[in-house]
């Protein structure tokens, strides 16, 4: 029974794509060695402080002995559904909402929750976020990369994500686009999921949320949001999914079982974060600031910068193999993460994160 059991987790770890970020150490150990420190601009975590009103929210709250509720407090399911109705461009109330213990686990497990396995497949952008892979791949089902749905014929679908702002190229998808995937997915029963993330950034263009096209009818559509970026809580892990009730029901039904309960006192954080847009401009100026200095400073070392519409980062490319350019930057003691973490198509590019302090970002560019 042991020998089965370690069997079927040898099979599942075999299964899954090895962790990316460990295959940076080596470089980052590299960029680590130059005499001004490292200029960590790789994963994207938040560097500057969580604002005080959030903090206080929690602090409040921490008295928190009992269970909290897997569908999240009447108070937070407000909040969120107030904010979706703000930035989601939807005057409709008839979507479902959702807290999730920030957004990675709620990608990776989603397929599993709404009950997908080796008969089905679902698709992902040609360069993507890699836990859309990693989820299909714990849940037993197909990837499939394509950024155009109509190529793929008679092809039997189950699910989509679709990602805009993209992570990693910050790419944004029109209306249009987005009307058009939620038309072919539903002309097919196939569920639409939309990794929403950096919404509030938008630079060069202005994103729309997938809920803002469906007018009113959000069946066999999901979006998914976190708090992670607009209000610096990568800590506290804070995050929801909003849109068609039946499928926020189901996947609610199996977070009861499996408990995946966002703790209480970040519950109420959540609720003082989206109810405070103030904040989000502060952060957003600040990124604006950080983004510009990188931009002007990577174009004229010679990098070429693609899409960047919106979002947390530079998509960047200097013609050669990504791990090359890896090297390259961190002989100067910066760090930035490959393209070919995204997928094939992104083996020429390099992501730079603005999630440095500003002294740091100032540093990278007299460096380059």
């Amino acid at each position: 029974m042991t020998g089965t059991v370690f069997g079927a987790r040898r099979a599942l770890a075999a299964g899954l794509p090895d962790f990316p970020w460990d295959r940076l150490e080596p470089a980052k150990a590299a960029a680590s060695r130059h005499p001004d420190g490292l200029v960590d601009l790789s994963i994207g975590t938040p560097v500057d402080p969580v604002p005080a009103l959030i903090r206080a929210a929690l602090a409040e709250a921490s008295d928190a002995p009992g269970y909290p509720l897997t569908a999240g407090t009447p108070r937070l399911r407000e909040a969120i559904r107030g904010w979706v109705g703000r930035w989601c461009g939807t005057e409709s109330g008839s979507f479902g909402v959702l807290p999730t213990i920030g957004s990675k686990e709620l990608v990776a497990w989603l397929p599993t929750l709404l009950g997908l396995g080796s008969g089905d497949t679902v698709v992902i952008p040609r360069v993507c976020y890699p836990t859309y892979e990693v989820g299909v791949l714990l849940a037993g089902a197909r990837v499939l990369r394509a950024d155009s749905l109509t190529a793929l014929g008679p092809e039997r679908v189950s699910m989509v994500w679709v990602n805009s702002p993209s992570n990693p190229t910050g790419k944004v998808l029109p209306e249009a686009h987005l009307r058009k995937v939620v038309t072919w997915a539903r002309e097919r029963g196939a569920i639409v999921v939309s990794d929403e993330c950096y919404l509030p950034l938008p630079w060069e263009s202005e994103p729309v949320s997938i809920l803002s096209v469906c007018d009113g009818n959000f069946d066999g559509v999901l979006a998914v949001h976190s708090l992670s970026k607009r209000s610096n809580l990568a800590g506290y892990r804070a995050g929801f999914v909003a849109g068609d009730p039946a499928l926020v029901d189901e996947v609610l039904a199996a977070r009861k079982h499996a408990g995946m309960i966002v703790p209480a006192p970040v519950q109420a954080a959540m609720v003082a974060a989206l109810g405070d847009e103030a904040h989000v401009g502060e952060q957003r100026a600040r990124y604006a600031r950080r983004r510009s200095v990188l931009r002007e400073a990577f174009e004229r070392a010679g990098f070429t910068v693609e899409h960047s519409e919106a979002g947390l980062y530079l998509w960047l490319t200097r013609g050669e193999d990504s791990w090359a350019t890896v090297d390259w930057l961190a002989e100067r003691g910066i760090l930035a993460a490959p393209g070919a973490f995204y997928g094939p198509a992104g083996e020429r590019h390099v992501r730079v994160a603005f999630t440095a302090t500003d002294e740091r970002v100032d540093s990278a560019a007299s460096r380059l």
